[in-house]
């Protein structure tokens, strides 16, 4: 099959690789309808994590299953399913308490590289969503997003605790602080602090629910935020960045009592600890456990209530995977979706 693989920083082909094949009993194949770049993955692609030689890359996917392992129960072949970046059992304490990213026996979708024509996916029964039936060309970017940035964005909502009244600024422009925006939203935010320099995301921003854009970024933008809120700072902050910058200015923004959701990858962040004692802020995040939303997400794309594909602004075909890469890097496109 066709897949992607990072060689070195900005080194990206699309080349031949090995078909993948069951290896535990409750692994299922996916031939992939759809995959695409992720902002995480631009860590690597610039150079900022290390990679370890040649490393097939992605972790958000879409498709039909093919075959599946001889335990796998739920999942059947001929569905079209949705999964998480982390396989999980969905069964052990740390998922049924909904942190399916810690499960016990998780493992990272990303080591198989979902941007490719097949996939395996480890731990079927507990990692996969199917739909209702296969669903139209329209949904399928809908449907990937869900994969991973729209349950992250969502996630980073529901640690930062947003709930109807409530003021809400997301800190990050891509496609997670976008989704998290839609999210808030949909969780009944009153009032939605859109923090973004770039006027084709702030468009998106306001489409998806945002009520206020800030432009300005660090200490002014926090200083922006504390004006439209009286001077007290929103009830709830989403971080979707990882930076240093980015995590104080979240943190900062959040009034006294406030609560913090960071699901930005964290790179070189570090907290001052006696200003976090006195700021009453409360932080909530991590790698967020998409399993745990996907049914409800699932839902609400079927049945037309949501529409996150919009983030996918550059299609391309798979082969193509290099040019998604760049466009994202250079920020002209907020999320590249591949086709298969």
């Amino acid at each position: 099959m066709r897949g992607a693989v990072l060689h070195a920083p900005r080194d990206v082909r699309v080349e031949e690789r090995d078909d993948p094949k069951i290896i535990q009993p409750t692994d299922a194949i996916i031939r992939l309808s759809a995959t695409c770049v992720c902002g995480s993955d631009l860590w690597p692609y610039r150079g900022i994590e290390s990679v370890d030689g040649p490393s097939p890359m992605g972790h958000e996917y879409v498709g039909i299953v093919q075959e599946v392992g001889s335990q796998v129960r739920a999942i059947k072949p001929g569905q079209f399913v949705v999964g998480s970046f982390y396989a999980s059992d969905n069964t052990c304490e740390l998922c049924q308490a909904g942190y399916q990213t810690a499960c016990i026996n998780k493992e990272p979708i990303g080591a198989n590289g979902a941007q490719a024509e097949s996939l395996r996916v480890p731990l079927a029964d507990g990692t996969l969503v199917a739909t209702p039936d296969i669903p139209s060309d329209d949904l399928l970017p809908s449907l990937l997003a869900a994969s991973d940035v729209l349950g992250t964005g969502w996630f980073g909502a529901v640690a930062a605790e947003v709930s109807p009244h409530k003021t809400v600024a997301v800190v990050g422009d891509g496609a997670v602080g976008l989704l998290a925006v839609l999210a808030a939203s949909q969780l009944g935010a009153e009032r939605i602090i859109a923090m973004s320099r770039h006027a084709p995301r702030q468009q998106l921003a306001i489409e998806f629910g945002a009520t206020d854009i800030v432009t300005e970024r660090g200490d002014a933008g926090v200083a922006r935020v504390k004006e439209l809120t009286g001077g007290l700072g929103a009830h709830s902050v989403i971080e979707a960045v990882g930076t240093q910058e980015s995590m104080l200015q979240a943190v900062r923004s959040a009034r006294p009592g406030g609560h913090v959701g960071y699901v930005g990858v964290a790179h070189g962040v570090t907290l001052p600890g006696e200003e976090l004692f006195f700021s009453h802020v409360h932080l909530h995040g991590g790698p967020a456990p998409v399993r745990r939303f996907l049914p409800e997400l699932v839902d609400l794309i079927w049945n037309r209530q949501i529409d996150p594909g919009k983030v996918f602004d550059l299609s391309l075909p798979l082969e193509q995977a290099a040019e998604g890469y760049k466009a994202m890097d250079e920020r002209r496109a907020i999320k590249t979706l591949l086709r298969l």
